[in-house]
Order: structure tokens, then sequence, then C-alpha cells
């Protein structure tokens, strides 16, 4: 597994994946000096920083996974922006019907109508982070309320200026940027084995997580089928607007300096991905509490019993 850090203060050597943005999108300017030169681990800023983190990568490379595996394991708000913009249609906001209008003419949402969306969330934590800190179990929740995982937002270098904007005014910059970078043979090779339930949304693997019944849902016994979206061609296509669009916002956070921001590359065996992420958050991470059911099941000096059958 290659793992690349980018720290307030250290001089990193530009990873692959920021290095191929001058192929991909044909831009003509040099990379950053201090990108060039030996990586070097350091410390943030904040001897105790919260996770404030975005995740990125290519289509179908399992960023909702690790995401999910993260929120599980500990007390991390996930803030979903396709969520939100459902949650505010239903309750007919201003956001909610501005957003409904554009969608049903075929519009795309307005870069600002999205920030304002998660401006919006991330005040309601901030301002329940100061109510509570208050309680007396304050101070827990509220650092549990300072970490979060926003998903969908930004998607372009334009989006991540605005959000830096935002975070700035708040005394609330980024603490984790990480891109999952699998092979694309990998990718093809997992939509070629994945089956769902669409009803339910349940995922299967003929190679790691075979149903119990090949063909059919272990829950309910309906047939499995395959997303319309799982072939090459439409993945390549995506594969191109990811190019397009996220790789030069990668880019921009690489590039930044001085910056506070930790970047993290994964690449290589895919079976390390969540292992190395997890030893990130636990290393550099240590105010993120793990959730009651998952430090119960490590109690100091606790018995283990483990069946012989």
């Amino acid at each position: 597994m290659a793992l690349s850090f980018f720290k307030s203060g250290a001089r990193p050597r530009c990873p692959n994946w920021v290095r191929s943005v001058s192929n991909v999108t044909g831009t003509t300017h040099s990379l950053p000096i201090y990108m060039n030169l030996p990586v070097t681990e350091g410390s943030p800023t904040d001897a105790n920083p919260s996770l404030r983190m975005l995740i990125f990568g290519k289509p179908c490379a399992g960023k909702g996974t690790l995401a999910s595996k993260l929120t599980d394991k500990y007390d991390i708000h996930s803030i979903s922006t396709g969520d939100l913009l459902r949650q505010h249609i239903l309750q007919r906001t201003d956001i909610g019907k501005e957003a409904e209008e554009i969608v049903a003419s075929g519009g795309l949402l307005p870069d600002e109508l999205m920030l304002d969306l998660v401006a919006q969330k991330l005040d309601t934590l901030r301002n329940k982070a100061c109510r509570e800190s208050t309680c007396d179990t304050g101070r827990e929740a509220h650092l549990a309320l300072q970490n979060w995982i926003l998903d969908g937002f930004p998607r372009t270098q334009r989006q991540g200026r605005l959000l830096d904007n935002y975070l700035k005014h708040r005394n609330l910059p980024l603490s984790l940027v990480v891109n999952v970078d699998i092979r694309d043979d990998v990718i093809l090779n997992w939509m070629a084995n994945r089956w769902v339930h669409i009803p339910s949304g349940r995922v299967y693997s003929t190679s790691y997580k075979p149903p119990k019944v090949s063909g059919y849902d272990d829950v309910t016994g309906e047939p499995l089928t395959k997303r319309p979206d799982d072939t090459p061609e439409i993945y390549f296509r995506r594969l191109d607007h990811y190019y397009a669009q996220t790789s030069p916002l990668l880019y921009y956070y690489a590039s930044r300096s001085p910056h506070a921001t930790r970047l993290v590359n994964l690449d290589g065996d895919v079976d390390l991905l969540w292992p190395t992420l997890d030893s990130v958050v636990r290393k550099f991470f240590p105010t993120v509490r793990e959730r009651a059911m998952q430090a119960r099941a490590r109690l100091p000096g606790q018995m283990q019993v483990r069946s012989l059958l």
C-alpha cells in the first residue's frame, strides 16, 4: 500500500495522481517546487485536530464503503449533499424549492446554492456543539460534533475554493483529504462480479461477498440483477468526467502552500485500503471517539471467548 502525507510546513514530492493531472487536463503550468521535495511527517498546527474530511476517488473505487466504515466505527457525522438536497425538497424550504425548480427544468444547481446547503448543515452542527459544550457531558459531545465527512461537495475547483472560504471564516479548515486510487482493471473486475438487490440496495460480489444462494438475495430470496451502469463504456465515460472535474480539485488541495490539510493517497493492495485509512484516523486524530458498541468490544482486561466449532 502506497501512502503519501502532506501537511502544514511539509514539502512533499508530487504523488502520481497529482502529476497525472497535467497530462489529463492539458494544463501547461509547472507543479509548485515544494511538491518535488521529500516527504516529511511532522505534526499539524493543532495538536488535537478535529476530523473535517473529504474523500475522492475514481467511479466505483469504494469511496462510499470506506466512508461508511469510518462512520460505523467512529463518532463521525456523514454529511451527504444528496441526502440534504432531498430533505430540503421534502420540507419545502427555500433552498429545496429553488433546487426543485432547477432540477425540473433540466438545469444544474449553482455552486452557491450547493454551498448554502452544506453551510446550513455545518452551522447547525457547530451551534449544537457550542450549546452542548456547557452541559455535563459537554466535552465529549462537543468533540463528536466537530468530526465530519463531507460527501458530494466539492466536485470542482471552484466549489473547493468556495468551501475553503466558508471554512476559513469560521476557523474550521479541512484537516484531511483522501484520494482512493485503484487501478482501472481492478475496478472493472469488481463491476463484472457485482450483483445487486435493487429494492434494498444490498450489494454482492461473486469474488468476495457471494450470496448464500447464487443469484438470489439473502434476505428476501428475490433475484439479483446487474446495475445498468456497470458497463465498461459507462465507467470510462464517468472516468473522463472525473479527470476533467475532480483531478484539478485534487491538484488545488495538493498545491496550496502553506496549508494545514493533510492529504492521503491510498493505492496498491485493495485489501489494505480500510486498515490504512483506519490507522491514519487513529494516528493523526486521536480525539475521534469510537462508537459505544465498538468500544465495548475491546474493554481492557475483558476475557475473549473463542468458539472451537
